[in-house]
């Protein structure tokens, strides 16, 4: 990689000037809408500013003098040049061409006035979709949806039709927000182009459709999960975002307290026993494991997974998709899997009894197991392997620990302030001062950017064995947990609460089913 001395040595050769990053109150707006993204991107050539007749230029590769002289001729002043390590001038050019890219809103009003009636219909190799300006116009407002999603750090993008409108929301940190209403007359062609990109079949409009695509957007690339089903009005699209940039987060990352971590640490390094990261549909449990496989992968281990669907790819880890149309469930294989010689097994969900007995039947002969299960709590999902139909024995035998969690909003921290409660919550014994997010241009003026977890962790001991064999109420093996040191959801909430990093309307928020006769 250049250093600081290189780059000023290149510079003084070639009689420019150097500097180490581009500061974003050098660039003047206007040169950018005359050098196409492509261009400046190809050439790492980025115009700053004009100075005594003179066009500063921010230059990534020095040597390219031909790509000097081009943007010489095209803009028609002379180039004083600025040279800058490469990495900062494409991170530049990415970042300023991204803040004059329309928003989908400018492109449904020119959707208002445009001939919708030719559509294209194939996409070569994912490209940049800042460099796509000059399609056809569904397909700009489809490009330009995405592009907004990714810089507004969506998760999901919603395309809605109704009786008499189309309607397009964006999941941001679990919550969903409206965003634009574009014509209802392109709603077919809309939902065509998403099934172009996702290579699925574009005259089926009776049965739902799944499939996946990826993109590209200011350098960053994003996988996407596509659902279509078919309703009343027409047919519904939903999108996952996956950034792939953002990569699996560690233990800490995702929230876990010193307390937790420790534990968590512990269990991954028993060579047998089952964890269990039990929630509702969206509170990050599959991040966990992850987390929790990416702290234990090592050349020694062998370890397999068996996900529906795969959301990232783990470096040295085999990883199965599910596919019930050739009978691949879990059930199915997880058999499969034991013939490997794992030495670490995941499992994406425990659906049914079927899996968690083969998942238990792995535990016992010498493998480490980590799963899913759907339950509110940490103490539920042990009586909930046993209605399943699992003989409490085996359940005691195997189990090493149940993780219970959900995910808070973070308070941005560029705009967060301290207040003090007004409101008396029932039962709730509040810090004296609290936090919350007045809302800024950083976190699109929500108050919140990102999310955390709150964890729940249940570690299996033998007073707790003894309490499965019995089968204990639910109600008594929490208790017992919490004599034992157990920090529940709302406990580990409200503590986050207190050090400022969520607001306590989130923490009730998001824990309002396991204590539903807390009122506000």
């Amino acid at each position: 990689m250049t250093d600081a001395t290189d780059i000023q040595n290149i510079a003084a050769r070639l009689g420019f000037t150097s500097a180490p990053t581009v500061d974003d109150s050098m660039v003047d707006t206007a040169w950018l809408a005359r050098l196409p993204l492509a261009f400046a991107r190809n050439n790492l050539l980025l115009p700053l500013r004009e100075e005594d007749g003179r066009l500063l230029v921010a230059i990534g590769e020095p040597t390219n003098l031909l790509a000097l002289d081009e943007l010489q001729g095209a803009l028609g002043l002379p180039v004083q040049g600025l040279v800058v390590p490469r990495d900062e001038v494409l991170a530049a050019i990415n970042r300023l061409y991204a803040r004059q890219a329309g928003s989908a809103q400018e492109v449904v009003a020119e959707l208002e006035a445009e001939d919708l009636s030719t559509i294209a219909s194939e996409l070569s190799h994912p490209k940049d979709l800042m460099d796509l300006t000059d399609e056809a116009p569904v397909i700009r407002l489809l490009n330009s949806i995405l592009f907004q999603a990714v810089k507004e750090r969506a998760s999901d993008i919603h395309i809605e039709p109704f009786e008499r409108e189309l309607d397009v929301r964006f999941r941001v940190d679990g919550i969903l927000y409206k965003m634009l209403s574009p014509p209802k007359i392109i709603q077919e062609a809309l939902a065509s182009r998403v099934k172009i990109m996702a290579g699925l079949n574009i005259a089926e409009k009776r049965l739902p459709q799944d499939g996946r695509f990826r993109v590209i957007v200011a350098g960053r690339e994003v996988d996407i999960r596509v659902s279509l089903i078919p309703t009343f009005f027409g047919e519904r699209t939903v999108l996952r975002l996956l950034d792939k940039q953002r990569g699996v987060l560690s233990l800490t990352d995702i929230g876990m307290g010193e307390r937790e971590n420790g534990l968590m640490e512990k269990l991954l390094r028993r060579t047998s026993g089952i964890i269990l990261v039990t929630g509702p549909t969206g509170s990050g449990k599959t991040t966990t494991l992850y987390s929790a496989l990416t702290r234990i992968n090592s050349p020694d281990k062998n370890i397999i997974t068996i996900e529906d669907p795969i959301e990232y790819q783990l470096p040295g880890v085999g990883q199965i998709q599910v596919n019930p149309r050739i009978d691949l469930t879990f059930a199915q294989g997880l058999r499969s899997i034991l013939r490997q010689d794992p030495d670490i097994i995941m499992v994406g969900e425990i659906r049914d009894a079927e899996t968690a007995e083969i998942a238990m039947q792995a535990s016992l002969t010498g493998h480490l197991v980590l799963s899913t299960l759907h339950t509110n709590d940490a103490a539920t999902a042990i009586t909930r392997l046993i209605d399943m139909g699992i003989e409490p024995f085996m359940v005691a035998s195997t189990l090493s620990s149940v993780v219970a969690q959900r995910l808070v909003r973070v308070i941005c921290p560029h705009c967060r302030e301290e207040y003090r409660p007004e409101r008396s919550y029932a039962g709730i014994t509040l810090p004296e001062k609290l936090y919350r997010g007045r809302g800024c241009d950083r976190c699109f003026q929500l108050g919140t950017i990102g999310r955390t977890g709150i964890y729940e962790m249940l570690p299996v001991d033998s007073e707790l064995c003894s309490m499965i064999i019995r089968r204990s109420s639910t109600a008594e093996i929490k208790e017992y947990a919490i004599s034992r040191g157990m920090r529940t959801l709302r406990d580990d909430g409200l503590a986050k609460a207190a050090a400022g990093i969520t607001t306590i309307e989130e923490v009730l928020r998001v824990t309002q089913d396991d204590y539903a006769d807390i009122s506000l």
